[in-house]
């Protein structure tokens, strides 16, 4: 019988969702200990708790193991099974939150990844469905996960990023529950904060492996596009923050077409609000995105939609000046797939790295026992923006053992 592998332990609740997601993949116990254990409220919260019942829900004979006080967790993998699954999110934080971890687990299923996911699409603080739609399915097609007669649908959706159209093997679509197949043309449900109420579909096939990548040369803007949606509101809202934005982009480049989406009813959930998502295409199919949501009901100063019409288009062109092949919200995920990719040479250029991704860097040795090569490369004419860094590795040849042969 096959020695159980060493587990690692880890203090404090930073980077839970990595640690899990990690653990999960690479099949090595975790134990994360002293979770807030000198706050007033001690222990995993909501959010938390309700993404560790999703990871329980994609896996099959997987071991958790929670103290009383929620200050010590255990989690053992078991295997990734997929299959059609439903999820109510914590209104406390978006479906971008529990998305971005089912990106990296879903092509490793044993069974096609579709679920259902209810809860918050918009937040102030995480990536919304939009811009992960945008910009993480091109990245990942890019790996080789893609499939035939997938397609991008939904309201809500950005306009089309390329003319020839897109055949995805993700869809993540916004769309009412009662109707699963066919696929609805129309999206109905959007929730804002505190409340929610917001629906998405996020499917995903199965791959044995995945390609390496060599993705070196981010190219140059081209077009952008965006959704400036608004539920529960005046629906004049979303032409005031289309405006303030083109103020700003249209002093850069003529190919921008940002598309009203207002919501009402009850595809436009439970609470009320406001924002935009950005994306910028490069020649090279590179993708960089931004975005800004009002603050939820109740809480905060109102936002006035031209504000955030205005900072939203300065986050993207600082997303544009940090440069590289991958947006920052997306660095994680892409070295992520890099380490898992065949045994052969990958390289990426990103802009300057997170804190998060380097705290994810030293999570991926830990766990896989990889380290990357990092080569700084400073700015020059042709390349105008901040230092770039080439990130090298070989993959380590990660097969997913679950996939069904046919």
């Amino acid at each position: 019988m096959a020695s159980q592998p060493h587990s690692l332990s880890y203090v404090g609740c930073n980077f839970l969702r990595p640690r899990l997601v990690l653990s999960t993949l690479s099949g090595r116990p975790v134990k994360i200990r002293k979770i807030r254990a000198k706050e007033e409220n001690p222990g995993l919260r909501d959010f938390e708790a309700s993404f560790i019942r999703l990871i329980d829900k994609v896996t099959n004979g997987s071991r958790i193991e929670i103290n009383q006080t929620g200050t010590t967790l255990y989690y053992q993998p078991g295997l990734l099974s997929g299959g059609v699954l439903e999820h109510d999110c914590s209104p406390h934080r978006s479906i971008g939150y529990y998305l971005e971890s089912l990106l990296c687990l879903a092509p490793f299923m044993k069974h096609p990844l579709r679920i259902v996911l209810r809860g918050v699409t918009n937040d102030q603080v995480d990536p919304s469905v939009d811009v992960l739609k945008a910009t993480a399915l091109p990245l990942l097609k890019k790996f080789g996960i893609d499939g035939e007669g997938f397609e991008l649908k939904g309201g809500g959706e950005m306009p089309r990023l390329s003319g020839r159209g897109w055949k995805m093997a993700i869809i993540v679509i916004l769309l009412p529950l009662q109707v699963l197949l066919p696929l609805p043309k129309k999206i109905t449900r959007r929730g804002m904060p505190p409340k929610g109420g917001g629906e998405v579909i996020f499917a995903c096939p199965v791959r044995k492996v995945l390609r390496p990548i060599q993705f070196t040369d981010p190219g140059k803007i081209k077009r952008i596009r965006g959704t400036a949606y608004s539920v529960r509101v005046s629906p004049q809202i979303a032409n005031r923050i289309v405006d303030s934005a083109r103020s700003i982009l249209n002093k850069f480049i003529p190919d921008i077409y940002i598309y009203t989406d207002h919501m009402k009813g009850t595809s436009s959930g439970k609470s009320p609000g406001f924002g935009l998502s950005l994306v910028a295409e490069t020649t090279n199919g590179t993708f960089l995105g931004a975005e800004l949501a009002s603050n939820p009901q109740g809480q905060g100063t109102a936002v006035l939609p031209e504000e955030l019409g205005l900072n939203c288009a300065k986050l993207l062109l600082e997303e544009i000046y940090r440069g590289g092949c991958v947006d920052s919200t997306n660095q994680s995920l892409v070295l992520l797939l890099m380490t898992l990719g065949q045994q052969d040479v990958s390289k990426v250029l990103l802009g300057p790295l997170s804190p998060y991704t380097i705290e994810f860097l030293r999570h991926l040795r830990s766990f896989f026992q990889i380290m990357f090569k990092i080569e700084t490369k400073p700015s020059h004419e042709e390349l105008q923006g901040g230092e770039k860094v080439l990130m090298t590795c070989v993959g380590i040849g990660f097969s997913n053992l679950s996939k069904i042969i046919k």
